[in-house]
């Protein structure tokens, strides 16, 4: 099943359940959707790596602006931000840990050869691809940084 399958199915429960911060989040990714459907260049149907990156950014925004609100000290306005966040999540893959992660920027630097940071840009690119949905480019960038340095 597709993920705008899944986002209107879920939309449909929050709804029902009148789960008001489920829905909020719901219905932006739904825009999102929307918006990237009609961007002009683009085919009428999103492909599922599409829908997972709208995901991921939707997640990634939500993040920030938790992150932002909480170093300020708003509490009352992170609260809501990190409830869409696990609402969101549930249509990501499961994450991977940094241990997992490193494993494979490890393994990428070995089979690419990578002898420095000029290298850093090669192994990012391949890294990323593999473990698209499944890590964030800044902890990728952060462990790939840190082998490479050596």
């Amino acid at each position: 099943m597709s993920l705008q399958k899944q986002v209107m199915d879920k939309m449909k429960e929050a709804m029902k359940a009148k789960d008001t911060v489920a829905l909020q989040a719901l219905r932006a990714v739904k825009s999102a959707f929307l918006l990237a459907k009609t961007e002009t260049g683009v085919q009428t149907e999103l492909t599922e790596d599409q829908e997972m990156k709208i995901i991921q950014k939707q997640v990634k925004q939500r993040k920030d602006s938790a992150a932002i609100f909480i170093k300020q000290d708003r509490q009352d306005l992170a609260e809501p931000e990190l409830a869409e966040i696990a609402v969101l999540e549930q249509f990501l893959p499961e994450a991977l840990t940094e241990e997992e992660i490193e494993g494979v920027v490890i393994s990428t630097i070995d089979g690419v050869g990578a002898s420095g940071m000029q290298d850093m840009g090669k192994v990012m690119g391949i890294v990323s691809k593999e473990l698209a949905g499944q890590a964030d480019g800044k902890t990728i960038s952060m462990l790939v940084k840190k082998h490479l340095a050596k």
